[in-house]
């Protein structure tokens, strides 16, 4: 059977934003096919002493919120999402079954724990850029921002993405990591992830293909047209090196999986390929 498209199986996408510009992603969503609603953030005066991490979450939250009352699966993207051009003929990247969560469109630090027969990859991944979420698991992601209010706590960083995958895996649902990312992280890099001992800036490891437009990261490149392949190329050589080194797929996983194979021929269309 023939994968539904992203453009014939969900019309609703949300663009979760603060202040940024999002006309570029709105307008190519809205040309794209899909009906399209910015969730943004107004400023109130208890979220000065907030944590950026904990606010871009309840933004996230109002997201969940609409997603919850829908009548199927929601697209939610970040201002700073900037999609491949065949976005919208694209794959939905999980099965038509009721244990869905989610999947990410595009993954920070991705895992993969097994690949179903049909060729989708259930695992893990952080960043929450793009991703599409059911109306059943956007209920329960209420409940993690919720345990988040309490602890840590609105003023504290948290990496409250990291901790999606087994939220959801512990209450029965699986998540799904897609076999290319649908597109790449535009912004500039995050002061608060450097400040945390993380990574301050994330790339897409493998792309689709081409952008549909420039990434806003690109103004801060002197000469955009040489450098921003370099990037690509930097991204793609640590895709490749965390393959090699078994971080893409645990050497656990493959050791105990009934399908390793699979697994590894997932994993290396994945990343062995040409394309930037």
């Amino acid at each position: 059977m023939k994968p539904i498209s992203l453009c014939n199986g969900i019309n609703q996408a949300l663009i979760v934003a603060y202040k940024e510009n999002i006309h570029p992603l709105e307008s190519f969503l809205t040309e794209q096919g899909f009906i399209c609603k910015t969730v943004r953030q107004s400023h109130r005066p208890e979220y000065k002493s907030f944590s950026r991490s904990y606010l871009c979450l309840l933004n996230h939250c109002e997201a969940w919120k609409i997603a919850s009352s829908a009548n199927q699966p929601t697209l939610i993207v970040e201002a700073d999402f900037v999609p491949v051009k065949a976005f919208r003929d694209l794959p939905i990247p999980f099965p038509a079954q009721s244990d869905v969560a989610m999947a990410w469109l595009y993954t920070c630090a991705p895992q993969i724990y097994s690949v179903t027969p049909s060729g989708y990859a259930v695992g893990y991944s952080t960043s929450m850029v793009a991703y599409i979420v059911t109306p059943l698991a956007a209920r329960h992601l209420q409940e993690l921002a919720q345990q988040i209010a309490n602890n840590p706590g609105p003023t504290q960083y948290s990496p409250w993405d990291s901790s999606i995958e087994s939220f959801m895996r512990q209450r029965g649902f699986e998540c799904y990591v897609p076999w290319r990312n649908y597109g790449e992280h535009g912004g500039k890099p995050n002061s608060e992830h450097k400040e945390a001992g993380l990574s301050a800036a994330h790339r897409a490891d493998v792309l689709y293909g081409p952008l549909a437009f420039e990434p806003i990261y690109a103004a801060t490149l002197e000469t955009p047209r040489i450098n921003l392949p370099f990037v690509r190329l930097k991204a793609r050589a640590k895709g490749i090196a965390r393959l090699l080194l078994g971080k893409y797929v645990r050497w656990k996983v493959l050791n105990e999986s009934s399908t390793p194979f699979r697994i590894f021929k997932f994993a290396a269309g994945r990343h062995l390929t040409l394309r930037l």
